[in-house]
């Protein structure tokens, strides 16, 4: 069963959340916030799995709110709520730790889906969002001849895996294009945020981008 707080200003949104995902017999709806200091507590208290936090509240913000659920080494992922895909602040959201967004207009079976996800460890985003959320937020330094500094640790084919996440494919898709098994890809994602200290998929993404790491220029071996 996966645990699910609730965070958003709106009483009458979280209704709705909680009508969508009350549908579903492996999810569960512990507890809810209207702002991101409430939202950090219950989290904690309750020992949820996934918050769905909207990015704009009064008082204490998502952002906020999601950096006090990072620092309080609470174990739920934050899925957050934006209301439109390109919102101002949804690459603060990914640098303060989010697992992906979710668009306050997305179909029920799309927040569902979702969830899912970002628990299962997933990125959520499809790559073509990821590209555009990307290069919309990040100042990305100049194109960096090689392998960057903050990368050097990873073999090379930890760097194959890299550029697969940054693309945003999912461990199947990358093992397809590296002819290895899931199992195997999953286990190189989970060496690669231990090697980097990063806490999800979305973080490696800023990350490449970050330092100017060139995904496209990797080829199949």
């Amino acid at each position: 069963m996966i645990r699910i707080v609730l965070a958003d200003d709106q009483s009458l949104l979280r209704a709705g959340l909680r009508s969508v995902l009350a549908a579903e017999e492996d999810l569960v709806v512990v507890g809810e916030a209207s702002d991101g200091a409430q939202a950090a507590r219950t989290a904690q208290a309750l020992d949820a799995d996934v918050v769905l936090m909207d990015i704009q509240m009064p008082g204490v913000d998502g952002i906020e709110g999601l950096r006090r659920i990072a620092a309080g080494g609470v174990r739920a992922k934050v899925l957050m709520l934006t209301m439109f895909d390109l919102d101002e602040y949804v690459y603060g959201a990914l640098r303060a730790g989010a697992s992906g967004f979710l668009l306050k207009s997305a179909q029920p079976e799309e927040i569902v889906r979702a969830v899912r996800d970002v628990h299962e460890g997933a990125l959520l985003f499809a790559p073509t969002v990821t590209q555009r959320l990307v290069e919309a937020y990040v100042r990305t330094p100049p194109v960096v001849d090689g392998v960057p500094e903050a990368l050097a640790g990873l073999t090379e084919r930890e760097l194959d895996v890299v550029s697969g996440i940054a693309r945003g494919l999912s461990n199947a898709e990358i093992g397809a294009e590296l002819h290895l098994g899931e199992a195997t890809i999953k286990a190189h994602v989970s060496h690669i945020l231990g090697k980097l200290d990063l806490r999800d998929r979305v973080q490696v993404v800023v990350l490449v981008y970050e330092s100017g790491f060139v995904t496209g220029q990797r080829t199949q071996r």
